[in-house]
């Protein structure tokens, strides 16, 4: 899996993380997604990587700012304890 963290602008209260939240799941298939506006961001994990322009279509529209864009590969925190 693949997480995703997209610096957001604009966002100021929990309506407007749900405002990202379901333009994204709208337009992306997501395995999930969270957003935060104290942190500024929106968190995608997908199966595969994404289209940075696929994010800015989802995004820009709402009225909100996309102003990063970063990708790794998604590991499950506390899997290296049990089988590292």
């Amino acid at each position: 899996m693949i997480q995703t963290t997209v610096k957001v602008e604009g966002m100021m209260c929990g309506m407007c993380e749900a405002h990202v939240n379901d333009a994204v799941r709208k337009a992306i298939p997501v395995k999930k997604v969270t957003s935060s506006h104290t942190k500024g961001e929106t968190v995608i994990l997908t199966d595969e990587a994404l289209d940075e322009e696929a994010i800015h279509r989802a995004i820009d529209p709402t009225g909100y700012t996309v102003t990063a864009v970063t990708s790794a590969p998604y590991e499950k925190k506390g899997l290296r304890k049990l089988f590292g």
